[in-house]
């Protein structure tokens, strides 16, 4: 069990998220590794003190090391940071579970589901590293560019273990990065995965000129498609109602900085998924999850209406203007069916 504080930390990923939580822990006082694939990119970094592709505007700090390597990024690490795209997530637990220090914890910012399985990733981490390994799930409304430029934001730490998650808490805590704990992985996970579906809807939305109303009753119906999903999987009923459900809805839904926001955007505004991907230039995690989210709502047998049309639009079925027309001529029903 790794003690209430880590002496070094890994961070696995040197895209724009695992970049910005490096540079919180380092900031923080705390030894840290950033790994990534790209060898000539990690020299850069560490020549330049630049990450020239995701962040180029900030400056990292000289505390900070660099490491392409993965075994020696994480041989010395009592405590593993995870943050690369979900459909990368089950490759690297693999790869670090024969390399870790037997007392490291894990944990991850990784927001989707396994690709193919539909399993949440607590699922993949808990059947790679065993039960012994304590895990955590770092997550809620944190765009990587503000948290690496020092403005204020507000996560949660969430395990089925107490001591690990104010472990991973603490490592990250400062006065301008408030880190809240939390014991529900599922509503956590849950919430941080369909806002990015969410957000693609109102980014159409936005993108049509459906004005503020329409963002306003997208994000609410949206959320209760959360909060019915959250219930048939048996999530805390208050973990979508907190930082790693609403917060993280509210911000992806309505900021520019969201890469599915811009997808929706783009789409609303004609482009296709192609031209549109191509000016992110980043992964766009909805894509994939879209189908994983529908894929648990069809064995549990709950309906999302908002969600099922956005896979529509993403696998082509269906243009967006036709999806909102479809959403848009749903019968009239009760708001609460309670």
């Amino acid at each position: 069990m790794v003690e209430s504080r880590p002496t070094r930390l890994a961070v696995l990923g040197a895209g724009s998220w695992g970049t910005a939580l490096a540079v919180q822990a380092a900031r923080n006082g705390l030894r840290t590794v950033l790994w990534g694939r790209d060898a000539a990119a990690v020299t850069a970094m560490r020549q330049t003190r630049r990450n020239a592709e995701y962040l180029p505007d900030l400056e990292l700090p000289e505390a900070l090391e660099y490491e392409s390597d993965l075994a020696a990024a994480i041989a010395p690490a009592d405590l593993i940071l995870i943050v690369v795209p979900s459909h990368a997530f089950t490759d690297i637990c693999r790869a670090i579970a024969p390399l870790k220090r037997a007392d490291a914890g894990v944990a991850w910012a990784t927001k989707g589901f396994e690709p193919g399985s539909g399993r949440f990733l607590h699922e993949v981490a808990r059947e790679v590293f065993g039960d012994a390994v304590p895990l955590a799930l770092v997550t809620g409304p944190s765009f990587a560019k503000e948290v690496a430029q020092g403005l204020p934001t507000a996560v949660t730490v969430q395990s089925d273990n107490v001591q690990f998650a104010t472990t991973v808490a603490q490592a990250l805590h400062s006065p301008t990065f408030r880190a809240y704990t939390g014991k529900d992985f599922i509503g956590a996970e849950l919430g941080g995965a369909m806002k990015n579906v969410l957000a693609v809807a109102t980014g159409v939305a936005d993108g049509m000129k459906l004005g503020l109303n329409a963002r306003a009753g997208l994000i609410t119906r949206g959320m209760a498609e959360v909060l019915r999903l959250n219930a048939a999987l048996g999530g805390n009923p208050e973990t979508p109602m907190g930082l790693a459900g609403l917060g993280d809805l509210v911000l992806t839904c309505t900021g520019d900085l969201s890469r599915n926001r811009r997808l929706g955007l783009a789409l609303g505004r004609g482009q296709s998924i192609q031209e549109a991907l191509k000016e992110i230039g980043q992964v766009v995690e909805s894509i994939q999850t879209v189908d994983e989210v529908m894929r648990l709502a069809r064995r549990h047998g709950v309906e999302l209406p908002i969600s099922a049309l956005v896979q529509r639009v993403l696998h082509g079925e269906i243009t967006p203007t036709e999806g909102m027309r479809l959403l848009l001529s749903r019968e009239q029903k009760p708001e609460f069916t309670g």
